[in-house]
Protein backbone atom coordinates (compact mmCIF):
# COMPACT_ATOMS: atom_id res chain seq x y z
CA UNK A 1 0.00 0.00 0.00
CA UNK A 2 0.90 3.44 -0.99
CA UNK A 3 -0.07 6.36 1.21
CA UNK A 4 0.76 9.58 -0.35
CA UNK A 5 0.15 12.89 1.60
CA UNK A 6 -1.47 15.58 -1.18
CA UNK A 7 -2.05 18.33 1.52
CA UNK A 8 -0.87 18.82 5.12
CA UNK A 9 -2.40 22.03 6.07
CA UNK A 10 -5.56 23.07 7.68
CA UNK A 11 -8.46 25.09 6.71
CA UNK A 12 -6.02 28.43 5.70
CA UNK A 13 -3.36 26.83 4.06
CA UNK A 14 -0.10 27.32 5.14
CA UNK A 15 1.36 29.97 4.05
CA UNK A 16 -1.37 31.49 5.57
CA UNK A 17 -3.10 34.91 3.17
CA UNK A 18 -1.33 38.46 4.67
CA UNK A 19 0.69 36.17 7.37
CA UNK A 20 4.75 37.06 7.62
CA UNK A 21 5.49 34.61 10.64
CA UNK A 22 8.63 32.59 10.17
CA UNK A 23 6.72 29.64 8.88
CA UNK A 24 4.94 31.21 6.40
CA UNK A 25 7.84 33.11 4.94
CA UNK A 26 10.39 30.02 5.53
CA UNK A 27 11.92 28.47 1.81
CA UNK A 28 11.88 24.95 3.35
CA UNK A 29 8.70 23.28 1.34
CA UNK A 30 8.16 21.35 4.36
CA UNK A 31 6.39 24.37 5.56
CA UNK A 32 3.89 24.93 2.54
CA UNK A 33 1.18 22.83 3.40
CA UNK A 34 -1.79 22.89 1.14
CA UNK A 35 -5.32 21.90 2.77
CA UNK A 36 -5.54 18.73 3.99
CA UNK A 37 -5.55 15.01 1.71
CA UNK A 38 -4.30 11.95 0.64
CA UNK A 39 -4.14 9.22 -1.84
CA UNK A 40 -4.21 5.77 -0.89
CA UNK A 41 -3.16 2.96 -2.90
CA UNK A 42 -3.74 -0.92 -2.46
CA UNK A 43 -1.72 -3.71 -3.13
CA UNK A 44 -4.76 -5.10 -5.38
CA UNK A 45 -4.80 -1.60 -7.60
CA UNK A 46 -7.52 0.23 -5.46
CA UNK A 47 -6.97 3.77 -5.43
CA UNK A 48 -8.56 6.10 -2.91
CA UNK A 49 -8.90 9.76 -2.20
CA UNK A 50 -9.40 10.54 1.32
CA UNK A 51 -11.27 14.47 1.09
CA UNK A 52 -11.08 16.50 -2.14
CA UNK A 53 -10.81 20.00 -0.37
CA UNK A 54 -10.04 23.33 -2.71
CA UNK A 55 -6.46 22.85 -3.25
CA UNK A 56 -7.45 19.38 -5.30
CA UNK A 57 -6.35 20.69 -8.85
CA UNK A 58 -3.41 21.87 -7.38
CA UNK A 59 -2.35 18.78 -5.57
CA UNK A 60 -3.71 16.32 -9.08
CA UNK A 61 -1.57 18.65 -10.86
CA UNK A 62 1.56 17.67 -8.73
CA UNK A 63 0.58 13.84 -8.87
CA UNK A 64 3.27 11.58 -10.92
CA UNK A 65 0.99 10.05 -12.83
CA UNK A 66 -2.61 10.96 -14.27
CA UNK A 67 -4.30 7.60 -13.12
CA UNK A 68 -7.96 6.53 -12.06
CA UNK A 69 -9.61 7.48 -9.00
CA UNK A 70 -11.99 4.50 -7.82
CA UNK A 71 -13.81 6.41 -4.83
CA UNK A 72 -13.51 9.22 -2.58
CA UNK A 73 -13.58 9.02 1.16
CA UNK A 74 -15.53 12.26 2.66
CA UNK A 75 -14.39 12.83 6.31
CA UNK A 76 -17.24 15.89 6.69
CA UNK A 77 -18.27 18.57 5.12
CA UNK A 78 -16.41 21.33 6.23
CA UNK A 79 -15.12 23.04 3.01
CA UNK A 80 -11.86 22.65 3.13
CA UNK A 81 -12.33 19.27 2.86
CA UNK A 82 -14.97 18.85 0.35
CA UNK A 83 -14.48 22.37 -1.73
CA UNK A 84 -12.56 20.55 -4.58
CA UNK A 85 -15.07 18.11 -5.56
CA UNK A 86 -15.86 19.89 -8.75
CA UNK A 87 -11.94 19.18 -10.16
CA UNK A 88 -12.37 15.70 -9.94
CA UNK A 89 -14.17 16.61 -13.72
CA UNK A 90 -10.59 15.57 -15.79
CA UNK A 91 -10.80 11.85 -13.48
CA UNK A 92 -14.15 11.24 -14.35
CA UNK A 93 -12.34 11.03 -18.23
CA UNK A 94 -12.09 7.42 -16.77
CA UNK A 95 -15.23 6.74 -15.39
CA UNK A 96 -17.82 7.64 -12.72
CA UNK A 97 -16.33 8.33 -9.39
CA UNK A 98 -18.07 7.43 -6.37
CA UNK A 99 -18.18 9.89 -3.11
CA UNK A 100 -19.19 7.88 0.09
CA UNK A 101 -19.52 9.53 3.09
CA UNK A 102 -22.42 9.57 6.26
CA UNK A 103 -25.76 9.97 4.96
CA UNK A 104 -25.67 14.20 6.47
CA UNK A 105 -23.12 14.92 4.51
CA UNK A 106 -23.86 13.04 1.09
CA UNK A 107 -27.11 15.22 1.50
CA UNK A 108 -25.66 18.66 1.87
CA UNK A 109 -23.41 17.61 -1.27
CA UNK A 110 -26.44 16.96 -3.00
CA UNK A 111 -27.95 20.65 -1.64
CA UNK A 112 -24.74 22.26 -2.58
CA UNK A 113 -23.71 20.81 -6.08
CA UNK A 114 -27.25 20.00 -7.59
CA UNK A 115 -25.93 20.44 -10.69
CA UNK A 116 -24.03 17.45 -10.22
CA UNK A 117 -27.06 15.06 -9.48
CA UNK A 118 -29.74 15.80 -12.12
CA UNK A 119 -31.55 13.80 -14.27
CA UNK A 120 -29.84 15.30 -17.47
CA UNK A 121 -26.54 16.41 -16.49
CA UNK A 122 -24.61 18.84 -18.81
CA UNK A 123 -21.42 17.89 -20.82
CA UNK A 124 -18.32 18.17 -18.72
CA UNK A 125 -19.99 17.70 -15.11
CA UNK A 126 -18.38 15.72 -12.62
CA UNK A 127 -19.93 12.04 -12.37
CA UNK A 128 -20.38 11.72 -8.70
CA UNK A 129 -22.25 9.52 -7.46
CA UNK A 130 -22.84 9.29 -3.90
CA UNK A 131 -23.17 6.62 -1.16
CA UNK A 132 -24.14 7.06 2.60
CA UNK A 133 -21.99 4.64 4.75
CA UNK A 134 -22.34 4.29 8.94
CA UNK A 135 -19.13 4.42 11.57
CA UNK A 136 -18.30 0.91 12.09
CA UNK A 137 -20.30 -0.62 8.98
CA UNK A 138 -16.81 -1.98 6.70
CA UNK A 139 -18.10 -1.48 2.92
CA UNK A 140 -16.22 -2.54 -0.38
CA UNK A 141 -14.97 -0.09 -3.35
CA UNK A 142 -14.14 -1.97 -6.21
CA UNK A 143 -11.31 -0.87 -8.80
CA UNK A 144 -11.66 -0.60 -12.17
CA UNK A 145 -9.00 -3.50 -12.59
CA UNK A 146 -10.90 -6.03 -10.72
CA UNK A 147 -9.58 -5.31 -7.47
CA UNK A 148 -11.00 -4.23 -4.19
CA UNK A 149 -10.63 -2.32 -1.08
CA UNK A 150 -12.28 -3.10 2.43
CA UNK A 151 -12.87 0.10 4.23
CA UNK A 152 -14.36 0.65 7.78
CA UNK A 153 -15.28 4.11 8.99
CA UNK A 154 -14.89 4.82 12.25
CA UNK A 155 -16.64 7.58 14.75
CA UNK A 156 -14.66 10.59 15.25
CA UNK A 157 -16.01 14.11 17.19
CA UNK A 158 -14.58 17.23 15.56
CA UNK A 159 -15.36 19.15 18.76
CA UNK A 160 -19.37 18.66 19.39
CA UNK A 161 -19.66 17.56 15.41
CA UNK A 162 -19.71 13.54 14.55
CA UNK A 163 -17.31 13.24 11.67
CA UNK A 164 -15.49 9.84 9.74
CA UNK A 165 -12.57 8.45 9.74
CA UNK A 166 -11.73 5.92 7.98
CA UNK A 167 -8.96 2.58 8.37
CA UNK A 168 -8.36 0.90 5.28
CA UNK A 169 -6.20 -2.55 5.65
CA UNK A 170 -3.21 -1.60 7.93
CA UNK A 171 -3.57 2.24 7.78
CA UNK A 172 -6.07 4.92 9.32
CA UNK A 173 -6.92 8.04 8.12
CA UNK A 174 -8.12 10.70 10.97
CA UNK A 175 -8.06 14.74 10.08
CA UNK A 176 -10.16 17.63 12.34
CA UNK A 177 -10.52 14.94 15.36
CA UNK A 178 -10.65 16.23 19.36
CA UNK A 179 -11.74 13.13 20.68
CA UNK A 180 -12.34 9.30 20.08
CA UNK A 181 -15.21 7.48 21.36
CA UNK A 182 -14.23 4.40 23.23
CA UNK A 183 -16.06 2.79 20.28
CA UNK A 184 -13.43 3.89 18.15
CA UNK A 185 -10.64 2.67 19.61
CA UNK A 186 -10.97 -1.01 19.15
CA UNK A 187 -11.26 -0.74 15.31
CA UNK A 188 -7.44 1.21 15.55
CA UNK A 189 -5.58 -1.76 17.04
CA UNK A 190 -2.75 -3.10 15.12
CA UNK A 191 -2.10 -0.09 12.72
CA UNK A 192 0.93 -0.29 11.04
CA UNK A 193 0.41 3.45 10.02
CA UNK A 194 -1.84 6.34 11.43
CA UNK A 195 -2.60 9.71 9.60
CA UNK A 196 -3.62 11.60 12.45
CA UNK A 197 -4.19 15.84 12.93
CA UNK A 198 -2.67 17.98 14.95
CA UNK A 199 -3.42 21.78 14.42
CA UNK A 200 -0.57 23.33 16.97
CA UNK A 201 0.88 23.47 20.48
CA UNK A 202 -1.34 25.53 22.32
CA UNK A 203 -5.43 23.89 22.72
CA UNK A 204 -8.16 24.54 20.36
CA UNK A 205 -11.58 23.78 20.95
CA UNK A 206 -12.49 21.49 17.90
CA UNK A 207 -8.77 20.16 16.95
CA UNK A 208 -6.20 18.18 19.15
CA UNK A 209 -2.80 20.36 19.63
CA UNK A 210 0.13 18.48 19.18
CA UNK A 211 0.35 17.01 22.61
CA UNK A 212 -3.18 16.02 22.67
CA UNK A 213 -2.43 13.81 19.69
CA UNK A 214 0.46 12.16 21.04
CA UNK A 215 -1.52 11.19 23.95
CA UNK A 216 -3.49 9.39 21.25
CA UNK A 217 -0.48 8.14 19.89
CA UNK A 218 -0.06 6.61 23.21
CA UNK A 219 -3.13 4.46 23.46
CA UNK A 220 -3.98 3.85 20.23
CA UNK A 221 0.12 2.37 19.75
CA UNK A 222 0.42 2.97 15.79
CA UNK A 223 3.59 1.41 14.36
CA UNK A 224 4.39 4.96 12.84
CA UNK A 225 2.07 8.30 12.80
CA UNK A 226 2.42 11.17 10.65
CA UNK A 227 0.47 14.46 11.64
CA UNK A 228 -1.28 16.05 9.38
CA UNK A 229 -4.05 19.13 9.66
CA UNK A 230 -1.72 21.51 10.88
CA UNK A 231 -1.46 25.21 10.72
CA UNK A 232 1.55 27.69 10.63
CA UNK A 233 1.06 28.11 14.31
CA UNK A 234 2.69 24.38 14.69
CA UNK A 235 5.59 26.00 13.65
CA UNK A 236 8.72 24.77 11.34
CA UNK A 237 9.24 21.71 10.19
CA UNK A 238 12.40 21.09 10.74
CA UNK A 239 12.42 22.65 14.40
CA UNK A 240 8.96 20.19 15.76
CA UNK A 241 9.77 17.12 13.84
CA UNK A 242 13.23 16.69 15.42
CA UNK A 243 11.34 17.04 18.90
CA UNK A 244 8.86 14.13 18.08
CA UNK A 245 8.80 10.49 19.19
CA UNK A 246 10.82 8.40 16.79
CA UNK A 247 7.71 6.67 15.84
CA UNK A 248 5.76 9.94 14.96
CA UNK A 249 6.69 12.46 12.20
CA UNK A 250 5.19 16.06 10.56
CA UNK A 251 3.72 14.84 7.58
CA UNK A 252 4.40 17.64 4.14
CA UNK A 253 2.86 17.65 1.34
CA UNK A 254 4.29 14.79 -1.20
CA UNK A 255 5.35 12.85 1.34
CA UNK A 256 4.90 9.00 0.01
CA UNK A 257 4.78 6.07 2.87
CA UNK A 258 4.90 2.65 1.96
CA UNK A 259 2.86 -0.24 3.66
Amino acid sequence: MRITILGSGTSSGVPQVGCTCPVCTSADSRDRRLRCSGLVETDEGVRLLLDCGPDFREQSLRMQRFAPIDAVLVTHEHYDHVGGLDDLRPFCSFGDIPVYGERYVTERLRQRMPYCFTERLYPGVPRIPLHPVAPGEPFVVPGRDGGTARVLPLRVMHGQLPILGYRIGGMAWITDMLTLPEASYPLLEGLDVLVMNALRPAPHPTHQSLSEALEQVRRIRPRETYLVHMSHHMGLHAEVDATLPPHVHLAYDGLEVLI
